[in-house]
């Protein structure tokens, strides 16, 4: 029997989730990993689409299954390990609601200076190579039946590259910047209040270990120590001080400190993400 097989990138934030999963379920060996390049857009390659319709990291495929977003693909690693772990809670579905989106987060900006950050580092980067493996994919004979699906996200990353280049319309970064305003009010609250209500006897929110809440909520947490300027585990704190403005909340500092020493957080955030 062939194992899964499971599609990730070592730098996508909710491929982090089941590469977290795999190590503390003891599921490293059960799968077999394929890495698929987002900074190059082979997340768009037309074989890839017809896998996942989405177009998005993690995706596993399993006994001709697949399985499309990351609540489904750590609910099916927890429901494979020999290793019990609590089950998800409403805080799962929380995080990964739109208004706390960090994918969203890493590319929006909130001010003109922001927006200079974003246009002139990393962000802007993605953006204009994955317009290219975009491009690249829709123009083979393959993507001809998923046209509609590469005509909407060729015309949604051209009006993101826009924006950095300056050549958008006024009125479209002033809504650009105003969503990120609000993008972010929403990111705060939940930061500040949602996950420290979710850890209640600690230190996790699953409580003496993770649990499958443990894993979504550490790679999205995680992921904003790397939006706020921090590439090594040391600058997370720091970081995530810096780009909330204060103290980290009591409980999710000493919910990360718990985990930041397991081996599982050693080896997927040897560069945050």
């Amino acid at each position: 029997m062939s194992k899964p097989i499971f599609y990730t990138f070592p730098l996508s934030v909710w491929s982090a989730a089941p590469e977290l999963a795999l190590i503390e379920l003891d599921l490293v060996d059960k799968v077999d990993k394929q890495v698929v390049d987002l900074l190059k857009g082979d997340n768009f390659k037309p074989d890839f689409i017809k896998l996942n319709p989405n177009a998005t990291l993690p995706t596993l495929a399993a006994d001709g299954k697949s399985y499309k977003n990351t609540i489904e693909v750590v609910d099916y690693l927890a429901s494979i390990s020999s290793v019990k772990a609590a089950p998800r809670t409403a805080i799962t579905d929380e995080v990964h609601e739109d208004a706390y989106d960090p994918n969203l987060a890493f590319v929006i900006a909130r001010d003109d200076a922001e927006l200079a950050a974003r246009a002139s580092g990393f962000a802007r980067v993605f953006t204009e190579t994955r317009l290219g493996g975009l491009k690249t994919y829709a123009a083979t004979p393959e993507a001809a039946e998923f046209k509609s699906f590469y005509d909407a996200k060729i015309a949604g990353v051209s009006g993101l590259l826009a924006i950095y280049t300056g050549d958008a319309p006024a009125e479209a970064k002033a809504k650009f910047l105003k969503d990120g305003q609000a993008l972010y009010a929403n990111i705060a609250k939940f930061y500040s209040t949602a996950i420290p209500n979710a850890i209640t006897t600690g230190p996790f929110v699953a409580g003496a270990a993770p649990g499958v809440d443990d894993f979504h909520v550490t790679a999205w947490l995680t992921h904003f120590g790397a939006i706020f300027g921090g590439s090594k585990i040391p600058d997370l704190f720091p970081a995530l001080e810096k780009g909330f403005g204060g103290p980290i909340p009591p409980k999710v500092k000493a919910y990360l400190e718990a985990w930041i020493p397991r081996p599982s957080f050693q080896k997927v955030y040897e560069q945050l993400h």
